[in-house]
């Protein structure tokens, strides 16, 4: 028991560097593939016009670093910026929305590369803190797990 904790252990441990170690590649990649998603972004409900609505919708954001992205997409040419990124529903108008300039007051301007990537940095204490507590559980489970087998060993030679 205590060897399949500690491996448990080991890899947590190995993910955590390697997330560390690894993080602005992720950033890269994360920023590249959302500027994917715009540019592949259409009406049908594909998961990633979905989750780029979603993303919009929930950060209160336009675009990858703001709602000007948009005009290099095929969607813009077709229909303007996606309802999404709109401030009200009811005050945003496909007209607005084809002309960058009237649709700066109606949409909302920043970029959610930025606003993700600063909405995970300040989530990761929360995550560090919860993965800390269960290393330390593992590590005193390890322990009495040790300490268990090393007292039936020393009990298992005792006269009865």
């Amino acid at each position: 028991y205590a060897m399949l904790l500690s491996l448990i252990f080991l890899i947590v441990l190995v993910a955590a560097v390697v997330g560390f170690v690894f993080r602005h590649e992720i950033k890269t990649n994360f920023e590249s593939n959302l500027n994917l998603a715009l540019r592949d972004y259409n009406v049908t409900a594909d998961r990633h016009s979905e989750a780029v609505d979603t993303i919009q919708r929930t950060l209160h954001c336009c675009g990858v670093q703001n709602y000007s992205d948009w005009e290099r997409t095929e969607y813009f040419t077709q229909r303007g910026i996606p309802r999404s990124c709109c401030k009200s529903q009811d005050d945003c108008s496909e007209e607005d929305l084809k002309d960058l300039s009237k649709a700066k007051l109606k949409v909302f301007v920043d970029g959610c590369f930025f606003l993700v990537t600063s909405t995970m940095e300040s989530k990761m204490s929360i995550v560090a803190g919860i993965s800390f507590g269960i290393a330390c559980f593992q590590l005193v489970g390890i322990i009495l797990a040790c300490c268990l087998s090393q007292y039936i060993t020393n009990n298992q030679y005792e006269m009865v």
